[in-house]
């Protein structure tokens, strides 16, 4: 059914820019643009009008109306909640289209992944940025786009499958081991607001074995009731995030390095484009990395750095679709 291909195509397409506009919300500090939820300020559509913003200030006090912040949060939702409806409906299309979609669990498995990123992303709100919870989303936000990644390739090209040997399928593997873990480790320093713990580079703090702590840097939980916004540690313990993200963005480095250069040598050209773009991809975001610090976390490069993680784990997908065969 092309019609259904097509929708799941476009549903990927649109699952990668909710990924980068949560990314631009939490980047320009306005995660917290609506203090409640599922609605703005009990609208549907942010208050703009002054009479509206004066009722929504007086209904809550201690989040005074910021238009832009609110727009960006609410827009973030409408485009999600979007991304919800089209997920549901390649469900319901697949139901009555049985044998369409392969692997034919994975459009239920996805509604209910939207669900619990329903359920994070109100917890987001409502627990003031918990770190815990904004990775959480974050993480439940690019399975989202993989797995439905996942589905454009394996009806859409499922004859690629199977083009690399057994070596190369557990580089592959391990490749995206590192790389999911470097995209959480990512999300828990952009919400402990640790991205500009250190302002030079290759050094950090003018040392290359700056004052860390990494006691504090790791605890999951805090209890309720504290409010996460712009960060509650201590500047040793944003240090100790920041530091282990560029060692684990090292580690990343040299395995999806090393897979690239392996799928640049195969004999198989599918294999030879796929590393082609996984080190083109690589080198940004690597620059991207290193620009953030460089340029003081500016806004733009800041996104493209998420939209890059993004980029990379699609890329890292599409050689896992290619080294692991697939039985129909």
């Amino acid at each position: 059914m092309i019609l259904l291909h097509r929708l799941v195509l476009g549903t990927a397409v649109l699952a990668f820019c909710v990924v980068a506009l949560g990314a631009y919300v939490r980047l320009s500090n306005a995660g917290l643009g609506c203090p409640d939820w599922p609605v703005c300020y009990g609208r549907l559509v942010p208050p703009t009008a002054a009479q509206e913003i004066a009722h929504a200030d007086m209904a809550f006090p201690q989040r005074p109306v910021e238009i832009a912040k609110a727009w960006k949060e609410q827009i973030h939702r409408y485009a999600a909640g979007t991304l919800g409806l089209g997920i549901v409906l390649i469900a319901l299309l697949s139901s009555r289209c049985p044998g369409v979609l392969r692997p034919a669990i994975l459009p239920y498995a996805l509604v209910a992944l939207v669900v619990l990123q329903g359920l994070l992303g109100m917890w987001t709100v409502t627990l003031l940025l918990k770190p815990l919870v904004v990775v959480l989303h974050l993480v439940g936000g690019m399975t989202t786009l993989l797995l439905l990644w996942w589905l454009v390739l394996r009806n859409l090209q499922p004859a690629a499958a199977g083009a690399g040997g057994g070596d190369l399928r557990a580089h592959a593997v391990a490749a995206f081991a590192v790389l999911a873990l470097q995209i959480a480790l990512g999300g828990w320093t952009s919400s402990n607001y640790a991205a500009m713990a250190c302002v030079d580079f290759p050094t950090c703090h003018n040392t290359w074995w700056p004052a860390m702590d990494f006691k504090e840097a790791f605890v999951l939980w805090r209890g309720l009731g504290i409010n996460y916004e712009y960060g509650v540690l201590d500047a040793p313990a944003r240090v100790a995030i920041h530091f282990t993200h560029r060692l684990g963005a090292l580690l990343t480095f040299v395995v999806l390095g090393s897979l690239a250069c392996r799928c640049l040598l195969s004999d198989r050209s599918v294999l030879n484009r796929a590393g082609a773009a996984l080190a083109v991809m690589l080198v940004i975001q690597i620059g991207l990395g290193i620009a953030n610090v460089k340029l003081g976390l500016p806004l733009t490069a800041a996104v493209a750095h998420n939209a890059g993680a993004a980029m990379l784990l699609l890329i890292v997908t599409t050689l896992l679709h290619l080294t692991i065969p697939l039985k129909r």
